[in-house]
């Protein structure tokens, strides 16, 4: 299977493993699915460590080092323009982008966001 995390479960998987359910944990183990991280979620975890929610030291240093275990997924235009055609329910960015990107990749979406989960135009593995 190939597994997009999402950012709070990639944060939760290094971080917090203890927040993760069995079946997530046993699918992140598998050596073989492809697990594959998005630059958003990059991007939005380092913003959380800046703002301080997020706590590790050297942050820049610390996704350099968890983000080479993954697959980087691509931003392209197309994943762009298909997040502005999901009929999402919230207007959170990062979800957009992260559920286009599940969507023209193919990739099922591991998440605990319920506004995720409950989208059906793309493929998610909960986290419960």
């Amino acid at each position: 299977m190939n597994l997009l995390l999402d950012t709070h479960i990639w944060l939760w998987s290094q971080l917090e493993p203890k927040k993760l359910g069995r079946r997530v944990m046993a699918e992140l183990s598998n050596t073989a699915n492809e697990l594959w991280i998005s630059p958003v979620s990059v991007w939005e975890a380092l913003t959380l460590m800046q703002k301080g929610r997020v706590r590790v030291e050297n942050p820049f240093g610390w996704a350099k080092r968890y983000t080479e275990q993954l697959r980087e997924a691509p931003l392209t235009s197309e994943i762009v323009m298909a997040g502005l055609a999901l009929s999402l329910p919230h207007a959170d960015p990062a979800d957009r982008f992260l559920a286009a990107t599940a969507k023209v990749l193919g990739l099922t979406l591991v998440t605990a966001d319920r506004n995720l989960l409950d989208f059906s135009e793309i493929a998610t593995l909960p986290n419960r």
